[in-house]
């Protein structure tokens, strides 16, 4: 019986896992079609598409896989399937949304504000959504550890090292910089532990935490 009480929790933790994917992909096209800017690693995976053709999807994948693969070979973290269903999930749903073309392209300057903004909020949104569950950190996340346990720095250091690094390989392959870059690197990170904290609050029960804590608090 302990056995069912536990899989509807798992079930619902995944579901907000994969909901949470689609949100951010949502927030990530809304930034793209703006073009005010977009986050350091969509520019590597626009200037990758430029380049080479495929689709933003495809190379978020690529470039997905070849993460994990480093953050393995540097580090020796091993794969793990929430990993892989991040990179495809996300991968395939901002192709999938791209593909509708439901979203305008932003035109006037007001537009484009509007469109970013909106892309930013739900972008964190969706990040916070994903993150909740705490099924395991994305192939980008496992880099950025495997980068902190091999070299000794900083969490922070090596993020903005990663990010900067990705930001000129994307912009020297054609990949939109602007403003918006700036901003979504400056805004994204406390917006995105404040939604966290939502999620988790919000979902405590259908998570089953609810449940632990009153076991252990017996």
């Amino acid at each position: 019986m302990s056995g069912l009480r536990n899989g509807k929790p798992l079930a619902i933790r995944y579901a907000m896992f994969v909901l949470g994917l689609f949100v951010g992909a949502f927030g990530a096209v809304l930034s793209i079609k703006a073009n005010l800017g977009v986050a350091p690693w969509d520019t590597l995976h626009i200037g990758l598409q430029m380049t080479f053709g495929l689709t933003i999807g495809i190379w978020s994948q690529i470039v997905g896989v070849i993460v994990i693969v480093s953050s393995y070979v540097i580090a020796k973290i091993k794969p793990s399937f929430p990993m892989f269903l991040n990179m495809f999930c996300f991968g395939t749903f901002l192709d999938l949304i791209l593909w509708l073309d439901l979203i305008p392209q932003g035109e006037t300057m007001f537009q484009k504000i509007v469109l970013f903004s909106l892309g930013m909020v739900i972008m964190a949104v969706g990040i916070g959504m994903y993150l909740s569950p705490r099924l395991g950190a994305g192939p980008r996340d496992s880099f950025m550890l495997a980068m902190n346990e091999r070299l000794g720095w900083s969490i922070q250091r090596v993020r903005l090292i990663i990010e900067v690094t990705v930001l000129l390989a994307g912009a020297s392959l054609g990949g939109p910089v602007s403003v918006g870059t700036v901003l979504i690197a400056l805004l994204t990170g406390p917006m995105i532990q404040r939604t966290i904290l939502f999620w988790e609050t919000l979902m405590r029960k259908p998570y089953g935490m609810a449940e632990r804590i009153e076991q252990k608090a017996s």
